[in-house]
């Protein structure tokens, strides 16, 4: 059977330091993505136009070009043109980071935005000021209401984390193909076992994610 090849030498150890690497990846980027994110969100809702400009120029930017191409840029490109060497795991991270921010952002802008005029006016009338009024008012509802679509956003980095295989990251995916080319002439059917566990491995990661949105779904609502 091709899930034996998991337990012959170190198969199953390489496997598995491959899917830290992942989540290492992953996670980074995914803690200061969240951060930078809100920031940018409160950004977005400025009324000074050169702001607005600058928030909507890079949001427009990540979401035009290819994430792959950003990685791309960013591992070869700085090399090439400011002679700074950076490695791959590095390079995903601040790449991801990037993206994610951008997005994170945008989810925060909307959910800021989403929330009625009236109560930010009857803040207003009760004497708070504006900084009073965005920790007591804006903020709390806006986390309340983009927590579903923040941690859908989470999951999707995690799964997209796979593209750090093509500037040479050795994550999950790569060591399974890596085993998978090893093997192929032995066994047949290495590839598909090799991809189910390395499925496993992933809803092990993002299913409790999914859960814990749910969680605080039914807990905001009651």
């Amino acid at each position: 059977m091709g899930l034996e090849l998991l337990f012959q030498g170190n198969q199953l150890n390489r496997l598995l330091h491959g899917l830290w690497i992942t989540a290492e990846i992953a996670f980074i980027s995914v803690f200061f993505a969240c951060f930078l994110g809100i920031i940018l969100g409160v950004l977005m809702t400025s009324k000074n136009n050169i702001i607005k400009a600058i928030t909507g120029f890079y949001l427009e930017f990540v979401r035009l070009i290819p994430l792959l191409v950003l990685l791309f840029l960013a591992y070869f490109g700085l090399a090439k043109w400011f002679d700074i060497h950076l490695d791959s795991v590095t390079v995903c991270i601040l790449v991801f980071i990037f993206w994610g921010t951008a997005e994170m952002g945008d989810l925060v802008r909307g959910a800021l935005t989403s929330i009625e005029k009236h109560q930010i006016e009857s803040a207003y009338a009760l004497g708070l000021t504006p900084l009073q009024t965005f920790i007591y008012i804006l903020l709390p509802q806006s986390l309340k209401r983009v927590t579903p679509s923040m941690i859908n956003l989470f999951t999707r980095m995690i799964k997209t984390s796979s593209l750090a295989m093509l500037i040479g990251v050795v994550e999950v995916i790569k060591v399974g193909q890596q085993i998978i080319e090893h093997s192929l002439f032995t066994n047949q059917s290495a590839a598909l076992w090799i991809y189910g566990v390395i499925f496993c491995l992933y809803f092990i990661i993002c299913y409790p994610l999914s859960l814990f949105s749910r969680y605080l779904e039914a807990r905001w609502e009651n």
